[in-house]
């Protein structure tokens, strides 16, 4: 057997973050061999993810971010199971460093993320050594990108709850403080939809049956009844619909309203919101 010193353990600490006793053991297992020491902590941080998959991860990071040339803007979650784990600086550092990766990368997939080279090893690989060394399961729960002439990103604070927002224009005077205002609006009041013609189909047969069942219940003529439910649809389209929902800094106005006076042809193209929990 290798003879493994506190100056060999400690080395591999340092390389992996892994606790002392785990180094130790890994180093043991494999004669010394650092590589492949590496490789079994690894692969003792997939087992613990197989082990605690019965588990909930509902904690973690959301996080977004553009680039330097303002036409790129990534999100993404990355859940823990606890808030002990999520508010660790080093875990807090790790979603910083693989929302730099992608930034400088800019893939389109989530699978295209998990799989770019992070300090030679995947993205997911070092997610599965997070688990190695936090004991917890981790999961990228969501990865989604937009690109646009003009982008926005807005992390509320507590890395809760963040947002990402795609314009039709970039040059316009005042973009910087609109596409940030707009941003905020996506966070406080969590839109389903840019427009109403983006709103899925299920989701507006939904609220027109419970329009109607709304309107039975409150004993209206069954007449009526259709009517009735197509003026609460329009109510929702208004509340949920970004370009139609009231512009928060200025209630007479819609978004829409708000940007085409900036610009006539500036309009939301697309936008992302992910909050932990929801």
């Amino acid at each position: 057997m290798a003879n493994i010193t506190a100056a060999d353990v400690n080395k591999l600490r340092q390389m992996t973050g892994a606790g002392m006793m785990d180094c130790k053991n890994a180093l043991q297992e494999n004669e010394g061999d650092f590589e492949k020491a590496i490789d079994y902590l690894r692969k003792k941080g997939q087992k613990l993810a197989t082990k605690r998959a019965d588990k909930d991860a509902n904690e973690g990071i959301v996080l977004a971010r553009t680039n330097e040339a303002k036409d790129f803007a990534a999100i993404f979650m990355l859940n823990c199971e606890t808030d002990f784990v999520a508010k660790n600086q080093e875990f807090v550092d790790f979603t910083n460093l693989i929302m730099a990766k992608a930034i400088e990368k800019m893939p389109k997939t989530s699978d295209e993320f998990k799989a770019l080279d992070l300090n030679g090893r995947s993205v997911m690989d070092n997610i599965t050594e997070m688990v190695g060394k936090t004991g917890e399961k981790m999961e990228l729960a969501h990865y989604e990108v937009i690109t646009a002439p003009r982008v926005f990103a807005y992390n509320h604070p507590g890395n809760r709850l963040a947002t990402i927002l795609g314009l039709s224009k970039a040059g316009v005077e005042g973009i910087d403080q609109a596409g940030h205002e707009v941003a905020m609006q996506i966070a406080a009041m969590a839109p389903v939809a840019v427009d109403k013609d983006d709103v899925p189909a299920e989701v507006i047969e939904r609220e027109i049956e419970i329009g109607k069942e709304q309107a039975r219940l409150e004993g209206k003529p069954e007449e009526m009844i259709e009517k009735i439910a197509l003026g609460k649809l329009n109510k929702f389209y208004k509340e949920s619909t970004l370009l139609n929902q009231e512009f928060v800094r200025d209630n007479k106005l819609s978004v829409r309203e708000f940007l085409v006076k900036m610009d006539k042809d500036l309009t939301v193209s697309s936008f992302k919101r992910f909050m932990l929990g929801a």
